[in-house]
């Protein structure tokens, strides 16, 4: 499996971003997807998670009720809403296939991870 992400971008703060992960073939039904973030200087961290079938979401504090992770099974692909966003938030975005179909935070639980994408947030 490989993932393309796309939606590098620059915006200021409080402002809002989308980022896509496309795979190379089907992962849907199978896998559940993730976005995890490395700020420079920083070790890399979740941001969201979804499950097989997109009904399951989980995300930490520090995103939540900013950031929707969704899915498009048919499209093979999974996508990152970012709004209200925040110079804290720059870092190279990552999306990664799990290798079961359960939402998960774990970064280990990610066995394909995409080139990563740069999200630069001005103040």
């Amino acid at each position: 499996v490989q993932l393309q992400a796309s939606g590098e971008g620059l915006v200021q703060a409080g402002g809002s971003l989308r980022l896509s992960c496309a795979a190379s073939h089907r992962t849907s039904g199978n896998n559940a997807m993730g976005w995890f973030r490395q700020a420079p200087g920083k070790e890399r961290e979740f941001v969201a998670t979804i499950n097989w079938s997109g009904r399951n979401t989980y995300y930490p504090d520090s995103v939540k009720g900013r950031f929707t992770i969704s899915r498009d099974n048919a499209k093979n692909t999974v996508y990152l809403q970012m709004n209200s966003l925040r110079p804290e938030d720059t870092a190279v975005y990552y999306c990664a296939a799990a290798r079961g179909a359960m939402a998960t935070a774990t970064t280990t639980a990610y066995n394909y991870w995409g080139q990563g994408t740069l999200v630069t947030v001005s103040s």
